[in-house]
């Protein structure tokens, strides 16, 4: 079994909380104000440095609350670093944990009229006010994305869309090829919803429930991407799904709108390889087992880039989609090297 860290934190943990306006908007009635939980390391009270800024978005179901805390033979994100900082494989830097968990179960990262603006709060609320508070290095040269799963994906996303404010992303198992990765799950969402009455009633049920089976888990994870992708202000929680509710016949107009957020599609857009040649780095990784065949959009993506020219770092590993935190000690230090270097 791996091997428990019982270091204790050299350097802290802060925290403070924005009042968010961009995620003021979601239809599902979460809380606008924000944790924002910091990492800063060994010295920084002592010493005057500024510091590089790496952003760690969680996966579904993820927080930042949780990616700070205690764990069983592992460690914290937090240890990780303090661990990979001890071994020389990287420099100090400040660690940026924000809680963008919603009532759905969480979000892509990408700005939503049902689940809230997320990409706003993270570059145009979160990102000053850490510049404000910290001594960093200012400027998206210096800033990393990175997370797993769904903050893969946002991670991926945001290096498309805004890398005006990044200077590095890493994803790491992150949703691609939506032909691939969801349009097999409608017909078990269906299924499951046929229990209910209506999108609405299953969503009750869930909140007055003690615990959410793994089915139940899967729908809910399904309906918000639907309010995420191609969400419905006026549809309860905001979601439509790109299936006829009685047949589960592909509402191809609708699809198209899911679509326009898959990186795989993104790809061939001209802004978006304008983007990604800004970055000064882009890191990809995937299991070659991912129980969720996240790794076929991963090395279709690492095609295309490689086709265009594009620099970045791709690598296949054996292993699944969980637990794979342990792949970090791969992307951090190319992350640090890649916002360090010219």
């Amino acid at each position: 079994m791996p091997l428990h860290n019982f270091e204790k934190l050299q350097g802290r943990i802060d925290q403070f909380t924005i009042d968010s306006q961009a995620i003021s908007n979601n239809v599902l009635g979460d809380p606008s104000q924000r944790d924002v939980l910091v990492y800063l390391p060994p010295g920084y009270d002592e010493e005057p440095t500024k510091y590089p800024v790496m952003v760690d978005i969680a996966g579904f179901t993820g927080s930042g609350h949780g990616h700070v805390g205690w764990k069983a033979f592992g460690e914290s994100v937090p240890q990780r670093v303090e661990r990979l900082i001890a071994c020389g494989d990287m420099g100090k830097t400040i660690v940026v944990f924000p809680d963008c968990f919603t009532s759905m179960g969480g979000n892509q990262y990408i700005n939503s009229s049902a689940l809230g603006n997320w990409a706003d709060f993270l570059i145009h609320e979160m990102l000053p006010e850490v510049d404000r508070r910290y001594r960093t290095l200012v400027g998206p040269a210096h800033r990393g994305l990175f997370g797993k799963s769904s903050g893969g994906y946002g991670a991926m996303y945001h290096g498309m869309a805004y890398a005006d404010h990044w200077g590095a992303v890493a994803c790491h198992s992150g949703d691609m090829f939506f032909d691939l990765v969801y349009r097999s799950d409608f017909p078990d969402t269906l299924m499951h919803l046929a229990g209910y009455e209506s999108i609405d009633a299953f969503m009750k049920m869930l909140n007055k429930s003690k615990k959410i089976s793994g089915d139940a888990m899967h729908t809910l994870m399904i309906l918000a991407m639907a309010a995420t992708y191609d969400p419905d202000p006026s549809q309860p929680y905001g979601v439509r799904l790109p299936v006829d509710l009685n047949t589960c016949e592909l509402d191809l107009t609708a699809w198209k709108r899911w679509l326009k957020s898959d990186p795989v599609e993104m790809i061939e857009r001209a802004d978006v390889q304008a983007n990604l040649s800004k970055l000064k780095g882009i890191y990809i990784d995937c299991g070659s087992r991912d129980q969720y065949a996240l790794v076929f959009g991963a090395r279709k993506l690492q095609s295309r880039l490689e086709d265009l020219g594009i620099k970045h770092f791709f690598e296949e590993f054996p292993d699944n989609h969980s637990s794979v935190d342990y792949r970090m000690d791969v992307s951090l230090p190319y992350l640090y090297q890649s916002l360090m270097g010219d």
